[in-house]
């Protein structure tokens, strides 16, 4: 059975350390039989900011009809989601909190007009992974993003159990996380163990 991994690369900067540390992740997850990755960079693909008009919570669809009427399925149809972004002003960055703000039609689906947004046989079967770099050498410095990258994740059916994080601080300039000590290490084995995982849930091993 194939596993799919949905992976996006939030950085306005292409190939930086956040991207990297997706990169990472997603070449040793290719090197596992029956694993499709599909990678996106936010900046290629057109994602408005959410109107917060709330015409989803009787639509079950956005009204705006950009990059999102393609990713909405893709989304649903990963097993592994998978999200980068470097912390700007101790926050996630804007293209990532686009994607996240526009998954307000999955809340709507959910919450409000109690529809599925996974198949029940899938319920439970799916992981999220965050990804994340950032200049400042702080252990709080991605406190503030966490909450919004768990709202993504919960509306679209990953429970709170099922998010991996990884994290990287004191990697400012490009290029930086290539000599963090354990970045790339710590890559591989979340790589592995999430591809074990999912095989698990899904009722296979390997």
């Amino acid at each position: 059975m194939v596993v799919k991994v949905l992976a996006f690369a939030g950085s306005p900067r292409r190939h930086g350390n956040s991207e990297t540390l997706l990169d990472w992740v997603l070449e040793e997850m290719e090197k596992q039989p029956g694993v499709e990755v599909e990678k996106y960079a936010l900046t290629d693909i057109n994602i408005a900011p959410c109107k917060g008009c709330n015409a989803c919570e009787k639509l079950n669809a956005c009204i705006q009809k950009d990059d999102i009427v393609w990713i909405e399925p893709k989304i649903i149809e990963a097993d592994i989601i998978i999200l980068s972004s470097p912390i700007f002003c101790m926050g996630i960055a804007a293209q990532p909190k686009a994607l996240i703000d526009r998954a307000q039609v999955f809340r709507s689906r959910k919450y409000v007009l109690k529809l599925p947004v996974v198949p029940v046989e899938r319920k439970g079967k799916r992981i999220g992974i965050f990804l994340a770099s950032a200049g400042q050498d702080w252990d709080y410095v991605f406190d503030a993003a966490i909450p919004s990258v768990k709202c993504l994740f919960n509306v679209i059916d990953v429970k709170n159990k099922d998010i991996r994080y990884l994290m990287v601080n004191n990697v400012d300039e490009k290029g930086a996380i290539n000599d963090h000590p354990t970045a790339q290490a710590d890559a591989v084995a979340l790589a592995d163990e999430v591809i074990a995982t999912i095989l698990e849930m899904k009722g296979e091993s390997r």
